[in-house]
């Protein structure tokens, strides 16, 4: 049935034509619907810069989501130890921080990372970009005890945090990771080391329209040597690819398929060159031409390298004193994204241009960046 045909209430009527002149037409002559066509094939940051109905445009729910940085920081060592870890978005276009809303209260959370008695040991805070989501896996509160019994979830176009299914058995120090829209968890150890979850390995389905409700229970290792510390699990063509150890250290790797649930050794030219953090770049569009790419940062050396898979071996995409001391990447969008210096600078590498271009991004006043990831930017209401 046609609405329009539905008489209305004269009040209504009022307040739709009220409405209606109060809003701002985006491009003269042009109903808004057909001038959102036309805008949405401007590159968003020039769209930024011409007036404010087309820079609230860009951050509305109907236009199409750039994609923003997005940060988990902790107050610098001299801060209370109880300071509570934070939750940040770099904006792209406008160069500016924004604080994520608060996680749930119920559970509080609680999110070591450091210890007072510790401070030179930094505990690991796992968190993972599944799907368009920021998801937390595993972190250790005071008691040393696992923080997160079930993954805590950041929508970032809603801007709404949310809890997936609780874990067969919670844990730290654990192997993190995913493929195809599905977290694993593999390995680790609870308040205390226990053998069979050292060994086993779980699986979390997010991806369509119906998110799981429980995890599966996989393959499990043939040891627990990947539970002395928190490790990736880097998602690529299909498998996890991890290694027992981070840095230059000598290490063990181990390949998980997720279609057949077994479990391979590592090629001997990717583990011998898995000196550093790690990271792959999956985008969902052609628009990029570093698709499926895996990058490693040499921590000690400075040197971003892109793993070739026909050759078992890594090639170098450049090298730079501003890239030593890598802690953690990330990558997507033809960017890679290094937290070096202990937190205190954020390394961008554009890896598509002609010549990569590298460039620092500062995190917010008195803040370490403990990890960042590449998601949609996050709606506004204004």
């Amino acid at each position: 049935m046609d609405q329009e045909a539905i008489p209305k209430p004269k009040h209504e009527k009022h307040n739709q034509t009220q409405a209606s002149s109060n809003e701002t037409s985006l491009l003269s002559g042009l109903p808004n619907h057909l001038a959102q066509l036309c805008l949405a094939k401007i590159n968003p940051s020039i769209l930024f810069s011409v007036c404010h109905s087309w820079r609230r445009l860009i951050y509305s729910p109907s236009f199409t989501p750039f994609f923003s940085l997005y940060a988990l920081l902790s107050p610098p060592p001299d801060h209370s130890p109880n300071s509570p870890i934070q939750f940040s978005s770099l904006d792209p276009i406008s160069n500016t921080w924004t604080s994520l809303p608060s996680p749930p209260s119920d559970p509080p959370l609680h999110l070591l990372h450091r210890h007072p008695a510790f401070l030179s040991r930094k505990l690991p805070i796992q968190t993972l970009s599944v799907s368009g989501c920021l998801v937390l896996v595993a972190a250790t509160t005071h008691q040393f005890t696992p923080a997160l019994p079930r993954p805590l979830v950041f929508q970032p176009l809603s801007k709404q945090w949310s809890f997936g299914p609780a874990l067969p058995k919670p844990r730290r120090f654990c192997a993190a990771g995913t493929v195809g829209g599905k977290v694993y968890v593999a390995s680790g150890m609870g308040t205390t080391y226990r053998g069979d979850v050292a060994r086993s390995m779980e699986e979390w389905d997010m991806k369509g329209k119906e998110v799981s409700a429980s995890w599966v229970k996989k393959a499990g290792l043939k040891d627990g040597r990947f539970s002395r510390e928190a490790v990736e699990a880097i998602g690529y063509r299909g498998k996890l690819w991890m290694v027992n150890v981070k840095g230059n250290a000598i290490k063990e790797g181990a390949v998980y398929d997720v279609e057949t649930d077994t479990w391979q050794d590592m090629p001997q030219g990717m583990l011998g060159g898995w000196n550093g953090p790690t990271a792959t770049s999956i985008n969902d569009d052609d628009h990029h031409h570093d698709h499926d790419a895996m990058y490693v940062v040499d921590e000690s050396k400075g040197v971003l390298s892109k793993y070739v898979d026909e050759n078992d071996c890594w090639e170098v995409v450049m090298d730079s004193v501003v890239l030593k001391e890598a802690e953690q990447v990330c990558a997507g969008r033809g960017r890679v994204c290094v937290v070096c210096a202990n937190g205190t600078r954020i390394v961008v590498v554009d890896v598509v241009a002609p010549l990569p271009r590298i460039w620092v991004a500062e995190p917010p006043p008195m803040l370490e960046v403990v990890a960042v990831h590449i998601l949609p930017r996050m709606c506004r209401l204004d």
